[in-house]
Parts: C-alpha cells; structure tokens; sequence
C-alpha cells in the first residue's frame, strides 16, 4: 500500500466504482418508485456516519493507514451527500424546468436555487472540514474533500456556459428538470481556465509527493494527484467526442418507462453533479 503505482490505481478503481454504484443505485430506485429514493439515503446512511468518524479518527493519525482512511472517508462523505442529491432529498427549492426565455442573472438565480440545498450542505462540510483541521496531524481528509469541491464548482461553471457534450441518460427522475438548465455549446472561456489550474493543481501534487519527507505523505499526494488528474479527465470528457458513458452504462439496468425529457430550451443553465466523485455525469 506504500506504492504509489498502488494508490493511484487505486483512487481510479474507486472512481469507477462509486460512481456505478450510485447510478446503478438511483436507477433501480427510479424502477421500483414510491419512496424508494428516500430509502437509498437512508440505506446510505453507514457511508455518513462512517466518513464522518473516519475523518475525525486520521486527523490525529500522520501514518499511511491515516492517509488512506482520511482519504476512504472523504469520499465516503461526498458519496453520500451526492447520493441524497441525485435521490432528490437534497436539491434546492426551484424543481420547475428552467423556461426558454431565462437570461442573464434570472438564468443564474433560477440554476442556483435548483441546487441550493445540496451546495450549501456541501459548503458546510467543508468549512467544519477546515476547522477541525486545524493544527492536526493529518489534513488529507481536508485536501480531498476540497479537490472533489472546487473540482465540481469548475464543471458546474462549465456546463452553466455550455460545452458540446452533456449526458442526460443519467438523470434520474427525481431531477428530470436539471436537463432543461443545461447548455450546448462549442467552447466557453471558462474551459481553459479549468483545464489549466487541474493540470496546474496535478503538476504542484506530484511535486510534493517527490518531495515529500514521508511515506505517508508521498501516498496522500498521489492520491490527491490521482484525483484531481480524474477530474481533469472528466472536463475533457465534456468536449471530446469519447464514449465515456459506456464506462458505467453496461453496469446499469434499463431506465424506467418515462425517459427524462430532452433538453429544449436554447438558453438553459448548468447545475449537474451526478458522479459522487467528480462533477459530471
């Protein structure tokens, strides 16, 4: 667990896998119905209480299993707060379709309050993140949430100012409306700006991780290294023409009768997250 080949491979394996096990997930919720939903968060519940205790447990833990458990926990947090996203539970108090005629700061306001909830639950997990690490041993648990929140902030921007490639097979039905608030688009001047400062953050990981004193430290910066290069991978994905939605499509049952409805509206906003790592899918 000391090699970093392994940590790498090993924040790739738990990309693909987290996000396929929420979708797969959410779609069979979307099947069954009534308040099946409801019951995935609940069901979701150990992924909670559990990153919030591993947290709490690394800080004051400096070694490689600290550095893994901060990590495992982080993500464990996120999953959670994306699976009550993606469930319905969390959103915002705008669930009506974003109308054609919305511009400008109207767009913008109706596009926030769709997701308020869901940003300001993920604004105070990492601002009691921060505080609690304070002076402690361990930050890593801190540094990953942090790289899954501005990562996320960056593809939201992305996809607010349109981009070429937007999937909406993955919508469930609680957020069918989230397609009506997206926007195609050849480019926006947001998009090298993202791709630069995740190359950039990627470069300044790997450089602390051959530069790190420790072996734990050299793991935790691959993993934030390995994180953040998936979330520059994800921004490419949103303009290359790449079949990346085979990655988990293959894994998940047939959607339900009623297919989330296309995207009509020429000016639509962009507040999407639905991998529980990254921030597009």
């Amino acid at each position: 667990m000391t090699n970093p080949w392994t940590a790498a491979a090993i924040t790739l394996f738990l990309w693909w896998f987290s996000t396929g096990a929420i979708l797969w997930r959410v779609r069979h919720a979307d099947r069954a119905g009534g308040g099946a939903h409801q019951l995935s968060v609940l069901l979701g519940l150990p992924l909670l209480i559990g990153g919030v205790a591993g947290l709490g447990w690394s800080l004051d833990d400096p070694s490689t299993f600290g550095t893994y458990l901060a990590f495992l926990s982080a993500l464990a947090l996120w999953g959670w707060i994306e699976l009550a996203f993606l469930s319905g539970v969390i959103t915002g108090p705008n669930r009506q379709p974003c109308p054609p005629f919305a511009q400008g700061w109207d767009r913008f306001l109706r596009a926030t309050l769709t997701i308020l909830w869901h940003e300001t639950a993920l604004i105070a997990a990492l601002a009691l993140l921060a505080y609690a690490s304070q002076g402690a041993a361990n930050a890593f648990g801190l540094w990953t949430f942090g790289v899954l929140f501005f990562a996320r902030l960056s593809a939201k921007l992305n996809l607010f100012f349109g981009v070429p490639r937007i999937h909406t097979e993955f919508l469930p039905r609680p957020l069918a409306h989230l397609a009506s608030h997206f926007r195609h688009a050849r480019m926006n001047w947001v998009f090298p700006i993202s791709i630069t400062g995740l190359s950039f953050a990627t470069a300044c990981w790997l450089e602390r991780a051959y530069s790190a004193p420790t072996e734990a430290a050299v793991i935790g910066h691959i993993l934030l290294a390995a994180l953040t290069a998936l979330a520059l991978l994800e921004h490419w994905f949103m303009v290359l023409p790449l079949p990346d939605q085979k990655l988990w499509r293959w894994m998940l049952p047939d959607s339900p009768a009623t297919p989330n409805p296309p995207i009509t509206s020429p000016i639509p906003a962009s507040p999407i997250a639905a991998s529980p790592i990254l921030a597009r899918k």
